[in-house]
């Protein structure tokens, strides 16, 4: 977390609303939560852990208020941003070791998401390839791994392009008169 700020204050999380829709951008990032060990290191460093542990409290602070503000105002719906991709869909055979330090983030958005029981968007970067899927459904490997008793089917994640694949944005509207309160669009970088 470092220089002694507590979990709600890290300047990453931020939570807003608009036309009936609640976004939360959480500081989640990739490398297993970020305790893969950092360069030179075998291990994850003690700095590395305590970092580790108040970023995730903070995240799970910051998920829980969003999925809150979405129920004070009977929001349609909820968008959670992070960088990480806690559920590559190009792993077929998740290993523990890689992903343990998001278990507890996956479990705060699998319960929150089938309390609020509208839909749920989780935008990600990391695995850096454009694609939506539903990856705590009930075909997913994901529920099981991460130790879920039931799937979140209302709970769908898009991931953007990004790193050496990074030739367009995302436009996200949102649409008032539609079932699927967001609808996004691929558009291309403008030439230089």
């Amino acid at each position: 977390m470092g220089h002694g700020a507590r979990p709600h204050e890290l300047s990453e999380n931020v939570r807003f609303s608009r036309d009936r829709v609640s976004f939360g951008a959480v500081h989640i990032v990739g490398s297993n939560n970020s305790l893969a060990p950092w360069t030179g290191q075998t291990t994850p460093t003690p700095e590395q852990t305590a970092d580790v542990l108040g970023r995730t409290a903070a995240a799970i602070q910051e998920i829980h208020a969003t999925f809150a503000d979405a129920r004070r105002h009977n929001d349609r719906a909820v968008v959670l941003m992070t960088q990480a991709d806690m559920f590559d869909p190009t792993v077929t055979a998740p290993k523990y070791a890689d992903y343990f330090a998001f278990q507890p983030i996956v479990r705060t958005i699998a319960e929150d998401s089938r309390k609020f029981g509208r839909p749920v968007y989780l935008f990600n970067g990391d695995s850096h390839v454009c694609n939506r899927d539903f990856p705590l459904g009930s075909d997913s490997q994901w529920p099981a791994f991460y130790g879920l008793t039931s799937p979140v089917p209302n709970l769908s994640r898009i991931t953007v392009d990004g790193s050496d694949n990074a030739h367009d944005y995302l436009r996200v509207t949102i649409s008032t008169n539609r079932q699927d309160p967001l609808t996004w669009v691929r558009v291309p970088f403008a030439a230089s």
